[in-house]
Parts: C-alpha cells; structure tokens; sequence
C-alpha cells in the first residue's frame, strides 16, 4: 500500500479497540485525514503523547481501504500540554479545531493548516488573550473558506463610510439603506476591534475595552454559527477575559 509523509495537527481522537486510537488530522497536504495509531493506548507506546489534540507531528502513514494508518510519529509543535494548563486556552483551543473540522474537507488547504498552527502556537504561548485569539482565528478561518466578512463597507452594497448595523445573514456591517427593520447597532469602537481581529492587528485588539471584546465576541459567534449552520458545540463553553479599560 502507498505510504506517505505529511505534517498534520490533531483535531480529535476517538478509543479503538483496547489500545488503537483513530486521529482526525488537519495536515498541510493532504486536508482533512481520519487514521488508526496502533498500540497507542499502551503504556510503553513511542508515540502516543504525539497524538494528543493540539500536537503538531510529522507523520508517515500509509493508505489503508478505509482508513489510513500511522506508522511513524515525530513531534513538531508540543502545543498539549501548555494549553491543557490553562481552562481559558483549553477552552479555545477545543472551539478551533472543531471549527478547523468542519471547514475543511479531503483536499488539501495550506492557508487553513498554517492559520491554525499558528493560532495554537499563539494560545500555547500564552501570546494574546485565549478570547481574542479564537475570534481572530474564526473570522480568518471563515475568510479563507470563501466568507470573508466585511468591516468596512456595507457588505450588501459596497458604500464606505462608518456603518453600525450589523447582519451577519449579509455578511457584516451594512448601510442604513440596507439595514432591515430593526437591525442591532454596535459602537463604532466594536467595528473597529472586528476590523483589527481580521487584519490581525493586535495592537489595536488588544486595548480594547471590555464592553468591544465582549459585543464582538458575540456577533463573531453569531456569524460562525451562520456559515457553520449547526455552530460550534465548544463556543458557549469558552472563558471569555475581561479588562478593566
């Protein structure tokens, strides 16, 4: 059978049998993979802790009639352990590569792999806030996969200027003329956090207030859930950080 390498991140694992584990897998050639590591569930395994959810691995695997098999495992990206430390990244962590699961399929999404390595590495490191960090995440996430959201211009008809509405069914902000009947409206700060959460301008991100993290937190949710249709069963379990400006 034809064996192949690829890099890969942990998306989930399920128990087989008394010692064998199926890994769900976001690897950076071959999209999404499902295979059984034999033997990790024993003590004396090589490379079970590899293939914990949030590790980054080499893997060599070949292809099996209907799911691969792991035959070698070097780690990349210790990325478990520190996360599992802390309830709020924990949290978040879980939140992303359930998202990463359903976002993508067999072929294969490099920007997709890379985004969400990078995201694991941020929550790891404790770099920014868990919170800020998973919004960040989802609105690129859902940029790449075709639903770019739009922050700026009136998402219905393109106009510029400083919009406050918001329908995530549409896309993102909207101008008055768009805006239906009874559409919420969001400070202009809010806006501008959204903006920065997609652009990854962190500096910006990162001092804004609580009440902005909180609201944008919650339209992002609202438009995951949209384009997901379903939503994330992890989000209403994320810790959500204050600040105190």
């Amino acid at each position: 059978m034809p064996v192949y390498r690829d890099e890969a991140v942990v998306l989930r694992t399920h128990k087989l049998g008394e010692a064998d584990r199926i890994v769900t897998l976001l690897t950076r050639r071959h999209g999404k993979v499902r295979a059984v590591a034999k033997g990790v569930r024993r003590t004396g395994s090589k490379f079970g802790a590899r293939l914990e959810p949030f590790m980054v691995a080499d893997l060599q695997l070949y292809e099996g009639r209907t799911l691969d098999v792991i035959t070698q495992a070097e780690s990349l990206g210790s990325y478990g352990a520190e996360i599992t430390q802390d309830y709020a990244a924990y949290t978040a962590a879980n939140a992303m590569v359930e998202a990463a699961d359903k976002l993508t399929e067999a072929e294969g999404s490099l920007q997709q792999y890379l985004l969400l390595v990078g995201a694991l590495r941020s929550l790891a490191r404790a770099e920014h806030g868990a919170s800020l960090t998973l919004d960040s995440y989802l609105l690129r996430a859902l940029a790449l996969a075709g639903w770019a959201p739009s922050f700026q211009d009136c998402a219905r008809c393109g106009r510029t200027g400083e919009h406050t509405a918001v329908v995530v069914q549409l896309g993102g902000v909207v101008c008055d003329d768009d805006a239906p009947p009874g559409t919420p409206r969001i400070a202009g700060s809010t806006v501008a956090l959204l903006g920065s959460l997609l652009a990854g301008d962190w500096a910006h991100a990162e001092a804004a207030a609580s009440v902005d993290r909180n609201q944008a937190s919650g339209i992002v949710a609202a438009y995951t859930q949209w384009h997901l249709e379903r939503g994330l069963r992890s989000l209403p379990h994320v810790t959500r950080e204050t600040t105190t400006t």
